[in-house]
């Protein structure tokens, strides 16, 4: 009888965590590499398992894939661990237990890190050995990335008709981090040729039956659970799980009223929670009906506050000439010029206010705190960078959250520079997503749904700008990442700042095609020593050399030297409003006065440029 004949009957019990068995045993490297330097350790924990009661077993194989093992370098060892992991849970298992060929997720919290092409080259890579070492079946776990999953089982079903168990983690019960309804995602799964689909890691017992009671049992396949020993506890400077083996085992007994066939273990657990759920499932029978819970929540649409906002720059540019000035918060305390800059920048007529969130990684005046006062005092709209760089994934969705609440609806989403560059070189840089991720990250909000999948009760309305970087030596693949950027869901860019007349117009032609808004970015030098330091230090800035030397023929003389600056912005600004509708003006050194001459400037030129475009 085979694996899949025995779940048309009954109920298997799977292994628990491998990890956690080495870890707990002193090893605290790559576990997978154990497979060649130390297989007694991972043929103990097979055994151990076996022992314990489970007639299927998991190779030692989670992150054997090229693209994790590269980080130990042992990329060039995908065939031999691999290979040597079915060698090894073969033995233990002795034609006593099932063999899955397990194949852990490259997507996790940073989605980002790995293109899709890659992944799908490095898991056939590993597919194909396991396959060739004679597996009895293939588990695909830890998938919180929809797409990821559907991608790699599509691939999987076509090189084999062995048993393919597909497992989804999620962050919370019963909905995936996209906001699929688990329900429906097995039953893409189940169309995609899973015979298997179900959970593993990230829920413990408790929360893993409450998803299960709001999917149906599948037409054409069957459940599969594998929770984490409960939540995490810091003990002693340990990471550890402390469910007992006894409440496991009254939550696969749950498991399986709810129609899981295949029950297990993941992080957290050990041969004491199998044999416990060993124990208490010995008796019983696959379930074939069940009552489904609902545990949608609907969410507020608040329709009417989302017709009544203003409309969002992404919008503004599409329909005139729009100016949106950056002002820099202070480094110190005293906030009263930067709300005199505000001030005087709103008279001028621009059409938002943009503060950087602690640019080079130096600690200034929170642009959140800015931008409530003069959102408040002054009746101007802020647009608020937001950097991947200093907030987790809690703070991130915390932090949109709170921007919602105020009424602050427009975002530059960035990575931003890393801590090294800044004033904390030791400080540590997150990055828990890039601005790729933080730009899917808000327009989830706009639809309602939270990081984790879960619905927030209302929809947010964000515009999301999103950078450009045009001083590069390849603008076609810088290009192309704008093109990546649109797909994630950009509303608008904002360059970095040109000094070149004809770069206008390559960027123009370069980008011609794409229907999104881009504002041009422009900022005023104020001497010769800041054209030199921001051409030879500040990232993402170049100047030609004639700027330069327009720049230092007046030496030290301050005046001359700002008048320069600025007749260079306006030939600069020219150029721009005959291709592009966004300027985005840079104020240096909070000279907000060299700003809102800018922005006169502009607003005269380009009313002229009306009136002439009407005669």
């Amino acid at each position: 009888m085979g694996f899949l004949e025995e779940l048309k009957t009954g109920i298997l019990i799977a292994d628990g965590a491998m990890g956690t068995m080495l870890y707990a045993n002193g090893i605290d490297r790559c576990f997978e590499e154990l497979n060649l330097s130390e297989p007694e350790q991972v043929l103990n924990v097979h055994k151990a398992y076996i022992e314990a009661g489970a007639r299927v077993i998991q190779t030692n194989t989670y992150a054997a894939n090229a693209l994790k093992l590269a980080r130990y370098g042992l990329e060039a060892n995908v065939k031999a661990i691999n290979k040597e992991a079915v060698r090894i849970a073969r033995t233990a298992a002795e034609n006593h237990s099932y063999i899955l060929g397990t194949i852990g997720a490259i997507r996790g919290v940073e989605k980002d890190r790995a293109v899709l092409n890659e992944i799908k080259m490095s898991f056939l890579e590993q597919l194909s050995v396991l396959l060739e070492a004679g597996v009895d079946g293939i588990l695909l776990e830890t998938y919180y990335d929809f797409e990821e999953l559907t991608e790699v089982l599509d691939i999987a079903r076509k090189e084999t008709e062995l048993p393919i168990i597909a497992q989804l983690s999620v962050h919370e019960p019963g909905v995936l981090q996209n906001g699929l309804l688990l329900s429906d995602a097995f039953e893409k799964l189940e169309d995609n040729g899973a015979d298997i689909v179900g959970l593993n890691c990230r829920l413990g017992p408790h929360y893993m039956v409450k998803s299960f009671e709001s999917v149906p049992i599948p037409k054409k396949s069957y459940l599969s659970a594998y929770p984490n020993g409960g939540l995490l506890e810091y003990h002693d400077g340990h990471l550890m799980y402390r469910t007992e083996p006894d409440y496991f085992a009254k939550n696969a007994e749950a498991l399986a009223e709810q129609g899981v066939r295949l029950i297990g273990g993941c992080c957290g657990t050990t041969p004491e929670h199998i044999k416990a759920i060993t124990s208490a499932l010995s008796n019983y029978s696959p379930v074939n009906e069940k009552v489904i819970k609902s545990e949608t929540e609907e969410i507020d649409v608040r329709e009417s506050d989302i017709k009544k906002r203003e409309p969002g720059l992404n919008e503004i540019v599409r329909q005139r000439t729009s100016v949106i000035v950056e002002l820099d918060t202070p480094k110190k305390l005293n906030f009263g010029k930067f709300m005199e800059g505000a001030k005087a920048l709103k008279e001028a007529g621009i059409d938002a206010l943009t503060m950087a969130d602690n640019s080079l990684a130096t600690p200034r005046i929170s642009n959140l705190a800015a931008a409530v006062n003069i959102k408040n005092e002054l009746n101007i709209r802020p647009l608020v960078h937001i950097t991947c760089r200093d907030r987790n994934l809690v703070g991130l969705q915390s932090h949109l959250m709170g921007l919602h609440t105020l009424g602050i609806d427009q975002v530059l989403a960035i990575t931003g520079d890393p801590t090294k560059i800044g004033d904390f070189p030791g400080a540590t840089s997150v990055y828990d997503c890039s601005s790729f991720g933080l730009i899917e990250l808000c327009k989830q909000f706009n639809q309602g749904i939270s990081y984790s999948g879960q619905p927030l009760g209302e929809k947010t309305s964000f515009s999301v700008g999103a950078a450009f970087n045009p001083n590069v030596h390849n603008l076609s693949k810088a290009v192309r990442r704008l093109e990546r950027k649109i797909k994630a869901g950009a509303d608008y860019f904002m360059t970095q700042p040109i000094y070149s007349e004809q770069q206008i117009e390559d960027i123009y032609e370069a980008t011609k095609h794409l229907d999104t808004p881009i504002y041009i970015g422009i900022m005023p030098l104020v001497s010769t020593r800041n054209a030199e330091f921001l051409h030879h230090e500040v990232p993402g800035i170049q100047l030609p050399v004639s700027v330069r030397e327009k720049m230092a023929q007046w030496g030290n003389d301050r005046e001359n030297a700002v008048r320069e600056g600025i007749a260079i912005a306006k030939g600069l600004i020219d150029t721009a409003v005959q291709y592009f509708n966004g300027v985005y003006l840079i104020t240096p050194f909070m000279r907000y006065d060299i700003s809102v001459e800018l922005v006169e400037y502009i607003n005269k030129k380009t009313a002229h440029l009306h009136v002439l475009s009407k005669n």
